[in-house]
């Protein structure tokens, strides 16, 4: 085995950070965990070679906090961060405060992230060797008024996206007029939450597009190798739920078009390590620049099953100074399909699911790769991304695929929280995905006619912080960190009947039930107005996602919840009389 005298301090959680430890260890070097006290039994920390504490829940405590992670790279002797994806892996502060401490940043350079990261930015790279692309706003927007004045000369629909995040983060498609400007607050609350930036511009949406991606890999020798494409249409509130490699049913003339422009955006950007160069392609053949993701993709695997080649472990030698071990497109020897498996009920909305997984079997065989962040027993939190891990199928063909991928959704089993899989069992068998290709990114929402089943789960674990306290061990001064639960035998509890309503679930027709567990972020409709059945009335966020409280009936609205407090599913709101 290959030894490396570094220690990579992983800057993430879940399957990503499990991901790339082995990654590490194939490497021959040493792997770092963090984690949040709700994951403090997580995967990924018992894997590691070593798991330092994040004290707190929120994202903004822990995974985001730069001066906690650098601190811990200290302590523990780093000399790499690895950052994975979301969190700070898009961040050129945190990219430049990590080569600032003297350790190896394993990405692309920071003044790179922030070019690529400004989505008009990259915009203006794209244009420059003349990526095709739609009509936007030539920077961010000021407010509503200035949306209002895109779509007055360029029409419905529009796209409202965060200029500084990805991954359907702070992106919403305005479709009427009369929605502008709900969803425009809505897209600068996500951006602002999941990446530190409200900004937002605006473009043209191409109606009913396919989402194609192409997966590039760079070293700092100037070498850039475009490892091939990959579909991504299947798509759920702008999230990814299914990806394959490589994708079908375009032209040759079209992948080499592709190819090429997405070579040409990252010579010129000077590009350094794994990314990722997004497009849109619509009905009538109209190709379209989206992004450039600089960070690793969760997609990434397909791209690896189908070329035989290891982004991650060529991640860390491209960081070390090392040349590309390849230099030129690999020929695609298989296909491969990645499904991922996230806590969300498919029959609810895809609302997501926080909880404890009591069962967690998955499947295995020919073909069959397998990345996960859990296993019996995990706690998913509700205050982190709902990905609990990634099922990849790979066949000789895209026919053998589908045939291997219907027969390893059939083994999986998740049990205590709801998941997708029944989407994605359905979507195997419907033929607009499986033969003539039909989809695109709206195809869920709108074509998609499977009935899928609501799932019975348990009522979830709240995210709780760590009681801490210090002691001292052979006269050394520690802190000792359990959990919350351990305690609640030794002091006095509530009553059921003395219990906080916002605990538990009722069934009474004036109340209003929180649709998913998570905080309550805001009412949209003031108190004692009169509301109609249907209409939104205040949101509410889980995993990094806004969901809206929609009015089971009309009448006077009574509020009861608190901003920022966190509540269960089924929880009351307020009511309707």
């Amino acid at each position: 085995m290959t030894t490396s005298p570094h220690k990579v301090l992983i800057a993430n959680r879940g399957e990503i950070a499990v991901r790339i430890i082995r990654a590490c260890w194939d490497y021959g070097a040493k792997a770092v965990a963090v984690y949040a006290d709700p994951d403090a039994e997580a995967l990924h920390v018992s894997m590691a070679d070593e798991a330092w504490a994040l004290p707190g829940v929120s994202p903004a405590d822990t995974y985001l906090n730069i001066d906690a992670l650098l601190d811990i790279a200290r302590r523990s002797g780093a000399t790499m961060v690895h950052p994975g994806y979301g969190f700070l892996s898009e961040r050129a502060e945190f990219a430049r405060a990590v080569q600032a401490a003297g350790l190896i940043w394993v990405g692309p350079q920071p003044e790179t992230i922030e070019n690529l990261g400004d989505k008009v930015q990259a915009r203006k790279i794209a244009m420059a060797v003349g990526a095709p692309l739609v009509t936007g706003t030539p920077g961010p927007v000021s407010g509503v008024a200035e949306v209002l004045d895109f779509v007055a000369m360029h029409g419905l629909p529009v796209a409202i996206k965060a200029a500084f995040g990805g991954g359907g983060r702070g992106l919403k498609v305005v479709w009427q007029r009369d929605e502008v400007e709900e969803l425009y607050h809505s897209a600068v609350r996500e951006a602002q939450t999941a990446f530190g930036r409200s900004e937002c511009y605006v473009e043209q949406y191409l109606d009913r597009p396919r989402h194609i991606e192409a997966q590039v890999i760079a070293d700092k020798q100037g070498n850039v190798v475009v490892l091939g494409t990959r579909d991504c249409s299947l798509q759920r509130r702008n999230q990814k739920l299914v990806e394959e490699a490589p994708a079908p049913f375009i032209s040759d003339e079209l992948r080499l078009k592709i190819h090429n422009s997405a070579r040409d955006i990252c010579i010129r950007a000077g590009y350094i390590g794994a990314g990722t160069v997004e497009y849109l392609l619509s009905r009538d053949g109209t190709l379209s620049f989206l992004e450039v993701n600089t960070r690793l993709q969760v997609e990434h695997p397909v791209t690896e099953e189908t070329t035989g080649f290891d982004i991650v472990l060529e991640q860390l030698r491209i960081a070390e100074g090392l040349p590309l071990s390849i230099q030129e497109t690999p020929k695609p020897s298989s296909h491969s399909f990645e499904f991922r498996i996230n806590a969300e009920d498919a029959g609810k909305g895809y609302l997501p699911t926080p909880g404890i997984v009591t069962r967690f079997r998955a499947p295995s065989g020919p073909g069959i790769r397998f990345d996960s962040g859990v296993r019996t027993g995990s706690n998913i939190p509700g205050s982190y991304d709902s990905l609990m891990a990634k099922l990849i199928v790979t066949g000789s063909t895209r026919e053998q695929a589908i045939v291997r991928a219907r027969r390893a959704l059939r083994e999986f089993e998740i049990e205590g929280v709801a998941s997708v899989l029944p989407f994605h069992r359905a979507v195997m068998a419907d033929a607009d995905f499986t033969e003539q290709f039909a989809v695109h990114t709206r195809w869920i929402e709108t074509d998609f006619a499977e009935r899928i089943e609501f799932a019975p789960r348990q009522i979830p674990k709240s995210d709780e912080a760590l009681i801490r306290n210090w002691i001292e061990l052979d006269g050394r001064r520690v802190q000792l960190g359990l959990p919350a639960n351990w305690f609640r035998g030794l002091t006095s509890m509530p009553s059921s009947k003395g219990e906080d309503i916002s605990t538990t679930t009722l069934n009474n027709e004036t109340h209003i039930k929180a649709p998913i567990s998570g905080v309550f972020h805001s009412w949209i409709v003031e108190e004692g107005k009169t509301v109609q059945e249907g209409q939104a009335i205040a949101v509410m966020e889980a995993m990094k996602m806004e969901v809206q409280v929609i009015a089971h009936c009309a009448g006077l609205l009574k509020q009861q919840a608190e901003i920022g407090k966190s509540l269960v599913a089924g929880a009351s709101l307020g009511e309707i009389t």
